[in-house]
């Protein structure tokens, strides 16, 4: 039987007065990564902000463990799901271990102080994100890389049953791309978070997720494990490039390119 953590029912999304999303079932079992990919401006963003409670939808239910957001208030969703958004560029001001301790607000009531606990939450977050040694170093004087393990610690401080992730990658080279990849790896098996993020790049969707959710013309075109998704005509259909497939031997999941425009 399916450990349904976060359900979407019938959800449609006007975004600018436009029809983003129409009618998306989708369910997400707790412990597994999910990876959200799909042409620009097909709704993955979108998708994600509605799952957070940070866009109402026109219609349709998003359940978090079979309670609807839309009916539970902030501080009872954080405790259980964190986001990290693409662009984070609030608190630049403030430093590392400060930051991460943002993460504890859902966890305490406005009139009290960080207590024990709190403290050792934050310097537990920040030594699984490997930003304990920049701790009393301000966000804006961090490297790209930095700043987003930065804000990861903040988000796993919320001890979060799952995590969202909107473009996680975005603006990183392709080492702190793997950096971030990697953690969030190790974050869903040593901690059993659920994780579902936005990426644009495939072949990082496929080597790091558990399912792979494509997106395309307001709705979920096809769900399934890498190896369903590569097989098929899927990225052909969505994407309109002509592709090919072969296997990676380190971690035996298919690896894609594309060849040339259909």
């Amino acid at each position: 039987m399916k450990d349904i953590i976060l359900g979407v029912k019938d959800l449609s999304v006007n975004y600018k007065n436009k029809n983003v999303l129409a009618g998306v079932d989708l369910e997400i079992e707790k412990g597994k990564i999910y990876s959200i990919i799909g042409p620009n401006g097909c709704g993955k963003t979108t998708l994600i902000r509605a799952m957070s409670k940070s866009l109402k939808p026109k219609k349709g239910k998003v359940l978090l463990n079979g309670d609807d957001i839309f009916e539970m208030k902030s501080k009872e969703i954080a405790k259980k799901m964190a986001i990290l958004n693409q662009n984070n560029t609030t608190m630049s001001d403030v430093t590392v271990k400060k930051l991460v301790q943002y993460g504890r607000y859902a966890h305490r009531d406005w009139w009290k102080g960080l207590n024990k606990e709190d403290d050792d939450i934050t310097e537990w977050a920040m030594e699984k994100t490997f930003v304990a040694n920049l701790k009393n170093r301000r966000i804006d004087t961090l490297s790209g890389g930095e700043r987003q393990r930065a804000w990861l610690a903040m988000s796993i401080a919320q001890k979060p049953e799952i995590l969202l992730l909107d473009e996680p990658t975005t603006y990183l080279d392709i080492c702190h791309q793997l950096e971030i990849l990697e953690l969030v790896s190790k974050l869903n098996k040593e901690e059993g978070i659920t994780i579902v993020m936005v990426l644009h790049d495939i072949n990082h969707a496929v080597r790091y997720s558990d399912e792979v959710i494509v997106i395309y013309d307001k709705n979920i075109y096809t769900k399934g494990d890498s190896w369903s998704i590569l097989k098929s005509q899927v990225i052909e259909e969505v994407f309109n490039v002509q592709t090919e497939t072969i296997i990676d031997k380190e971690s035996n999941k298919p690896i894609f390119y594309a060849k040339r425009v259909i």
